[in-house]
């Protein structure tokens, strides 16, 4: 093998790695970009395919001295009784039942979608009563009814909590919570829910939020992809989609357009408050037009120092604690702050930082930011 072929394969190889590197950087400039991008299935939801709520009243039983003392929650004692009657039991009239292994319950879930007979739920199950604790307890059976009344699912089995306490000689150490819990597949469909999917020639698509640009593109991408006038923009919110007529061919349809990308528009610009804990979320499209601001720190100091009166000896008087108390008002100097434009979320942050406020300070700083004009967004106090 001749060695001079060794430096002429290495320049070629090096020739063909720059002219991939060349040909990657040309195609990310013209490739197109679709970090913004988002499917149907994300940004709407059909008509009347939805889950739905359900709840029903339980007992739970084989507690451990944790449940309910029925002297407090007679209901439970009630339950207790109506259900021993319905098992041929019969309770006396008057008699005092002193369970402390019942506790009375409240059971939730959410009935999906498509759900049929036979199928299993979760279920979660929280304390009515002043039960300690469910830990160790099994939920019999409880029927779960709709907002129409009926029962669409039977709830039974074992819980699942996820805490342990335990007292003894006036101490109580607890951790989580032991007044709820859930039992995985722990109900079983008794009725299914009609949906509209298989109904009339239109379905209808609500987008989550009303925005009439997603509207039009989410009805451009599927007459795109399906056809001229398959899909119509109603408003903001509502766009209609005439179906197929076979139910196979419904399920198809809905696959494929539920998958299309949309290229989402520019959300509305919107600062969002939570008064009760301070804070502060700011999306990408605030703006900031210049102003100026001047923010003080006032604070208000209050010390109390206890002071014994003494009486004069031989006086007859008695020794008196009292206390004094010493009030300090502290007011910084706030010097005007000129804020300046910022027309990207950066810009804001930075401007908002300048005036070195705390979030609760923030929340007065904002709303009069916005009084005066400066704030290019919407206020949403949560």
């Amino acid at each position: 093998m001749d060695n001079d072929s060794h430096p002429d394969r290495t320049e070629r190889l090096i020739r063909a790695l720059i002219a991939a590197t060349v040909v990657m950087a040309s195609a990310a400039l013209w490739w197109p970009v679709t970090a913004n991008a988002a499917r149907i299935k994300e940004l709407a939801s059909v008509q009347g395919v939805r889950s739905n709520p359900l709840v029903g009243y339980g007992l739970v039983v084989g507690l451990d001295g944790t449940g309910d003392q029925t002297t407090s929650t007679p209901f439970t004692a009630q339950s207790i009784a109506a259900m021993l009657q319905q098992m041929g039991v019969t309770v006396p009239p008057g008699a005092s039942m002193q369970l402390k292994n019942v506790a009375a319950v409240l059971v939730t879930a959410q009935l999906p979608p498509f759900a049929q007979p036979g199928q299993t739920l979760d279920v979660n199950v929280s304390s009515l009563g002043n039960a300690k604790s469910l830990r160790g307890g099994t939920l019999i059976a409880t029927p779960l009814k709709g907002a129409d009344g009926q029962v669409y699912a039977l709830a039974q089995g074992n819980l699942i909590v996820g805490g342990a306490g335990a007292s003894a000689g006036g101490s109580k150490v607890q951790i989580n919570h032991l007044s709820a819990g859930r039992v995985p597949e722990g109900a079983t469909v008794e009725r299914a829910v009609p949906t509209p999917l298989n109904q009339g020639e239109f379905l209808q698509l609500d987008l989550n939020a009303n925005d009439f640009g997603t509207a039009r593109e989410v009805a451009k991408a599927i007459n795109t992809k399906m056809g001229e006038g398959i899909a119509l923009a109603l408003d903001g919110r509502v766009i209609r989609v005439r179906m197929p007529a076979s139910p196979d061919a419904r399920v198809s349809f809905m696959a494929d357009i539920e998958n299309l990308p949309i290229e989402r528009a520019a959300p509305a610009a919107r600062v969002v408050i939570n008064a009760r804990t301070g804070s502060i979320v700011v999306n990408q499209a605030v703006t900031l037009s210049s102003c100026a601001v001047a923010h003080g720190n006032l604070s208000v100091t209050i010390s109390t120092t206890p002071v014994v009166s003494q009486p004069n000896p031989l006086s007859g008087g008695q020794t008196v604690a009292r206390e004094k108390s010493d009030i300090t008002i502290n007011q910084a100097p706030g010097s005007l702050i000129q804020m300046p434009a910022g027309t990207q979320l950066v810009d804001v942050v930075k401007a908002l930082n300048s005036l070195g406020a705390t979030p609760q300070d923030l929340l007065a700083i904002l709303q009069a930011i916005k009084a005066a004009g400066a704030l290019n967004a919407e206020l949403e106090v949560i």
